[in-house]
């Protein structure tokens, strides 16, 4: 008995020492993940606030970080000097060239998988495309649309925007379409489907996860692309790539409109990441494991 007790007397340290232990991962742990949490969101914070602080509150010095007082003028200024056509601008060329892109690029990714289209190569090759420097075809392009007449329109800078994103979305596409079954297919076609039916009913709808995760990265692309909107824009259409730096004067910057606009320029994504958030995961995850 006496022996027992000795064992269980040295093993009790043991145990309580192995819970502190536990108990300080996770504790560092939650202080890890926290500082990594608020070192990405003071950005974003900042610029919050900036857009309503009163210039005297911006520039001074130490800084302010919560005003005493609110103002929403700068949301004004934005809107005399045309920000909010911007925004829309922005919203129009990024929406309409995600969707010709997941389009285009979900049914070029199908005949890649099902028929094997260009050889083994052409997808890898394809992709090659996507990380050519984008000054590398800007100036032939501008030559190019300017002799079409389209220079400073939605169609030119949505058409150089489908180019750019269409490898990304073929190579994403073509991971994710190996991944379903192809006893599913195969079930689908012996049923009478034809390969239209095949790619709508069954590819399409399995895929969903991975096709939602594809149009996010398109759209952001599309959002934040800025050498083919500087040369592409004049006074018609500008994004808000090209907007934004408009704000930064020789002599003064706009601080305040700065983070008005800033500020109405991450609504999208934030709207698109919320709505979205269920198939992230899935989608980033499809294709990696079999």
């Amino acid at each position: 008995m006496g022996d027992k007790r000795h064992i269980y007397t040295n093993k009790e340290p043991k145990r309580i020492q192995k819970r502190k232990n536990l108990k300080a991962v996770k504790i560092a742990r939650y202080v890890i993940v926290g500082l990594a949490v608020a070192f990405a969101l003071f950005p974003i914070v900042w610029t919050v606030l900036t857009s309503v602080k009163f210039p005297s509150d911006i520039l001074h010095s130490p800084p302010i970080w919560l005003p005493k007082e609110l103002t929403f003028a700068h949301y004004i200024g934005v809107q005399e000097l045309n920000g909010y056509k911007s925004f829309k601008d922005s919203l129009i060329i990024a929406g309409l060239s995600t969707a010709c892109v997941v389009v285009i690029g979900s049914l070029a990714a199908y005949s890649i998988t099902r028929w094997k289209t260009g050889g083994k190569s052409f997808p890898f090759g394809l992709l090659t495309l996507r990380v050519l420097p984008p000054i590398a075809v800007v100036f032939p392009v501008f030559l190019f649309f300017k002799e079409l007449r389209i220079i400073d329109t939605y169609l030119a800078i949505i058409l150089m925007h489908l180019v750019f994103n269409l490898p990304f979305t073929v190579w994403m596409m073509r991971g994710f379409f190996r991944e379903i079954p192809q006893e599913a297919q195969e079930s689908a076609r012996i049923d009478g489907c034809s390969e239209v039916g095949v790619f709508w009913r069954v590819v399409l709808p399995l895929a969903a996860p991975g096709l939602i995760v594809t149009a996010m990265f398109c759209f952001i692309f599309s959002w934040q692309e800025y050498p083919y909107a500087l040369i592409l824009a004049r006074r018609r259409v500008i994004p808000l790539s090209v907007f934004l730096p408009s704000l930064f004067g020789q002599q003064m910057i706009m601080w305040g409109e700065v983070g008005a606009i800033s500020t109405i320029s991450m609504l999208p994504l934030f709207a698109l990441g919320i709505l979205a958030r269920k198939y992230f995961v899935r989608g980033l995850t499809m294709g990696t494991v079999k």
